[in-house]
């Protein structure tokens, strides 16, 4: 139970680990990993339930996807071109798990290896969910001013795979990111 313990101290380091993306464009205070990863696990949720494949799988991967960025820091596209970033990612993921238990580091470590393969329906879907949970992230920013950050929403559009998050994007592209609330206040 302490190398659980261990684990789950490093996963909520995430909290401190900034999105590095945004700095290109001038934002000081981008969101975490952490919130990141929650915001894509939700989008997992419903990408999964609209495209009929394994709810739990895509979860899982959402959840997972990037908690090697603990140790590995979340690194922009501009850095990624000088690193062989999958190796990195590979590796850290790896070391992180390999102090768990089974079978919960093999699930673990069977649901890294489906999500980077790409090679399944729920690898896609969560994929997708990572990609649109960075382009809503990019209208929220592009909102407050940061006009730049629609460059991260034509990738995304160019990027998805699945026709529910390809809709998603089509509507977040003009949608007011603070709609919901407003329409709370009458």
């Amino acid at each position: 139970m302490q190398e659980l313990i261990h684990y789950l101290f490093e996963v909520g380091h995430l909290k401190n680990v900034k999105r590095s993306g945004w700095w290109l464009f001038g934002n000081k205070a981008p969101e975490s990993v952490a919130e990141h990863s929650f915001r894509c696990a939700v989008l997992g949720y419903f990408l999964a339930k609209s495209e009929g494949v394994d709810t739990f799988k895509v979860l899982m991967m959402c959840l997972f996807h990037d908690i090697h960025e603990a140790r590995t820091n979340d690194l922009h596209k501009i850095a990624q071109k000088y690193i062989k970033l999958e190796d990195a990612e590979s590796r850290a993921s790896q070391e992180q798990i390999s102090p768990l238990k089974n079978p919960e580091r093999k699930e673990v470590e069977d649901i890294l290896n489906e999500l980077f393969s790409r090679e399944t329906k729920e690898s896609i879907v969560a994929k997708d969910a990572d990609l649109l949970e960075c382009a809503m992230q990019a209208r929220e920013y592009q909102i407050q001013g940061y006009e730049a950050a629609v460059d991260w929403i034509k990738r995304a559009k160019s990027k998805l795979k699945t026709e529910s998050a390809q809709k998603l994007l089509s509507l977040l592209e003009n949608s007011d990111p603070n709609e919901w609330w407003k329409r709370l206040k009458n």
